[in-house]
């Protein structure tokens, strides 16, 4: 277990402290998992969003505007501050809308995404902010709408507003279509009629790829009963 660097945290020793955290095993088994990422130091999640909690306790506005953002890691920790933050939505909008512009992996996406929890408290003023980026044919950004609906907008309330908006994104690169698959099969497993109705003959608009990924991830799931995943194989494109 790496010891806890007490540093204090800033902008101007954020990468000092990070190397004190370094693992190289971790650094290469990371780098395989995300290829495409900025370049990684190599520090476990758990001490990334440490590090941010510590620094949202302080003046986190001034660490996310000044602070560099040369590797995975540093980006990362100022999205998790940002989901520490102690502040209304309202005033999170702008850090919310820059740092989705600074996603490029799935997995600064996804930890971001589910770090957010304020959206739990805030649905409808947050979808209002999230439907424009449904709209951009940006792979990470409609990545960010499929992962934020997974993440708070499979409800009764919401179900039907969630399909329709995962059905619209159409990115063909990979990343956003896996979560739109990983969306659904959630979705499956949370709201089960809904999706099965949604995902019949007519009722969606899916690509064969998609689709059939979408059910592969419900095979996959122990949340699915043994019952829908014989129907599920049966359902394949």
């Amino acid at each position: 277990m790496i010891e806890k660097n007490t540093t204090p945290v800033t902008a101007e020793n954020i990468k000092e402290i990070l190397e004190s955290y370094v693992d190289e095993k971790f650094k290469t088994f990371t780098s395989s998992l995300i290829p495409d990422s900025r370049p990684i130091l190599g520090v476990r999640i758990p001490i990334l969003r440490r590090i941010a909690k510590d620094i949202s306790k302080g003046d986190w506005k001034t660490f996310i505007q000044t602070a560099p953002e040369d590797t995975y890691e540093e980006v990362n920790i100022k999205g998790f501050v940002i989901g520490y933050a102690k502040a209304d939505l309202e005033s999170l909008f702008p850090y919310i809308s820059d740092h989705i512009e600074k996603i490029n992996d799935w997995s600064l996406c996804d930890g971001f995404c589910s770090n957010l929890k304020i959206v739990a408290k805030h649905r409808d003023t947050f979808l209002e902010f999230l439907l424009p980026y449904a709209k951009v044919d940006d792979e990470f950004k409609q990545r960010v709408v499929a992962v934020m609906l997974m993440d708070y907008y499979l409800t009764d309330e919401y179900i039907d507003q969630t399909l329709q908006i995962l059905d619209a994104l159409k990115n063909e690169k990979y990343y956003c279509k896996m979560a739109v698959a990983w969306a659904i099969a959630t979705a499956w497993a949370k709201q089960r009629d809904k999706t099965y109705e949604y995902m019949q003959v007519g009722n969606n608009t899916l690509d064969d790829w998609t689709y059939n990924k979408a059910i592969q991830k419900m095979l996959e799931s122990y949340r699915v009963s043994d019952e829908d995943k014989r129907m599920l194989r049966e359902m394949k494109r």
